[in-house]
């Protein structure tokens, strides 16, 4: 790959802007691979929780956890749980519990093995350990900040 700078003026580039470009080409990606089967980056996070859950999950669980995501809100959170509702790949009971419908779980291991495919391809030539230093450094500008970021 050939970078933008050389080694000596990369080091003085700004992670501000260098981090918002990488977030903006992943997320637009992410995004529009999910809409060419059908679905969206909030629909896809809700339906993983209900198909993963160890336990039942009710509604406002799943909503509460999901809702800071890319700043989703709460409105739009609740929003897109109503409209995997509405496809039919998830139910909700009258205790607000959800619970994953067959068809349902079809499209999750769909769009599940659509986002394998995107984590291979985002991850090419970088190596774990690559990976886990890129994380903490992130992680670290956000401490130096004084940010706040968590990922369950």
């Amino acid at each position: 790959m050939e970078y933008s700078h050389s080694d000596t003026d990369l080091i003085k580039q700004p992670i501000g802007y260098w981090s918002w470009a990488a977030y903006k080409a992943v997320i637009a990606r992410t995004r529009a691979a999910l809409a060419g089967i059908g679905t969206t980056q909030p629909q896809w996070w809700a339906l993983a929780q209900v198909a993963n859950a160890d336990t039942v999950k009710t509604r406002d669980e799943v909503s509460r956890l999901l809702r800071n995501y890319l700043d989703t809100g709460p409105e739009a959170m609740e929003s897109e749980i109503d409209t995997i509702i509405a496809q039919g790949w998830i139910t909700e009971d009258a205790e607000g519990r959800l619970g994953i419908t067959a068809e349902g779980r079809a499209f999750y291991d769909k769009a599940a093995a659509l986002q394998d495919e995107l984590w291979a391809e985002r991850h090419a030539g970088i190596s774990d350990e690559e990976y886990l230093t890129t994380l903490k450094v992130l992680q670290r500008f956000i401490h130096n900040t004084g940010g706040r970021a968590w990922h369950h």
